[in-house]
């Protein structure tokens, strides 16, 4: 085991140390494993790293079938778990779709029906600094809210009684690559990470790269300023709800009081709006759509109404706002 120690494993182990209820002793795991560096260096960690913590790990490989050479590639992780002394599933989609958000469904409900199937309590997957820092960028040249900016959290609900875990969130895509080199580990390459056409691998390959040139370490540290805006916002959350209260007229708690409402600060306004809509439809507004619907909120403007996302209307009168489903047409 001497060999397999280093001060990328001793980074891990602290880390989890702080946050013991990341993944908790004696937990069986179920690990996403896509054969990339770095879930191969997360494997390579938990299995070095479960002496101490005494997990039970399992495996999971999904077969998306967006390439001709992926099944050859499942039978050859599953080969390389079998030498580990691992045990893995692996789902095959059926009905595959080039759609990453479909492709993301399809992957989180398999490791939800295998976490159940093999009694796990944490579903764990290899998102690093690097990936939070990517998505961070991009929420922010979307103008996404301050939530949009917490991205990736360290922990989620996958599903009642199921976690979402992300370990490797304090490493870096050059600190798993030097994990895979140390340990001498297989590496299968997506040739899709590296499609320009995806925004995420633009961001990876063009704009990471000059701010680590830069500032050598951005990636960790915009990742961790992701978790601080994710911690903030939990505590700001219980102070928003406060303050919600008292912008609900008696006896109907579901509608908002839109003189109240807009007699406050811009900033408080739009913290506000975007809390009670996010409370009754789960919809967050992005910058420029929120800004303008305050805009039309303003005291000196009438009545009106404003099709949201999904099946709501946003509707007000002088004194409330309240929320609707959508007509639906007839044919």
């Amino acid at each position: 085991m001497a060999e397999r120690w280093s001060p990328l494993h001793l980074r891990l182990h602290r880390h989890l140390l702080r946050q013991p209820a990341l993944l908790p002793q004696g937990s069986r795991l179920l690990v996403a494993l896509s054969g990339g560096q770095d879930s191969m260096a997360l494997v390579a960690l938990l299995q070095d790293l479960k002496r101490l913590h005494h997990w039970e790990l399992r495996l999971w490989h999904g077969d998306h079938r967006w390439r001709p050479e992926s099944s050859q590639q499942a039978t050859e992780l599953a080969s390389w778990a079998v030498q580990q002394r691992l045990r893995i599933a692996v789902d095959e989609w059926s009905a595959p779709s080039r759609s990453e958000v479909a492709a993301r469904d399809w992957r989180y409900g398999c490791l939800e029906r295998q976490a159940r199937k093999q009694d796990c309590t944490q579903v764990v997957t290899a998102h690093t600094a690097s990936d939070r820092a990517e998505t961070l960028l991009l929420h922010l040249a979307r103008g996404s809210h301050r939530r949009g900016l917490a991205s990736l959290p360290a922990s989620r609900s996958l599903a009642p009684g199921l976690a979402l875990v992300r370990p490797l969130l304090v490493f870096s895509r050059s600190d798993t690559a030097q994990i895979c080199a140390d340990l001498n580990l297989p590496i299968w390459l997506d040739p899709s990470n590296a499609d320009p056409s995806y925004s995420r691998n633009r961001v990876r390959a063009q704009v990471l790269p000059v701010l680590e040139e830069l500032h050598p370490g951005a990636s960790r540290r915009i990742s961790a300023l992701a978790a601080r805006l994710g911690e903030e916002a939990t505590h700001h959350n219980e102070l928003l709800a406060l303050a919600l209260e008292q912008l609900r007229p008696a006896g109907q708690p579901e509608r908002l009081l839109r003189r109240k409402l807009m007699a406050l600060s811009p900033p408080n306004q739009r913290e506000l709006l975007q809390a009670w809509l996010q409370e009754r439809t789960q919809l967050t507004l992005e910058a420029a759509p929120l800004h303008g619907l305050l805009a039309r909120l303003a005291q000196d403007q009438g009545p009106g109404q404003a099709d949201l996302a999904g099946p709501w209307q946003l509707h007000w009168d002088r004194l409330t706002l309240s929320l609707q489903a959508r007509p639906t047409s007839c044919s």
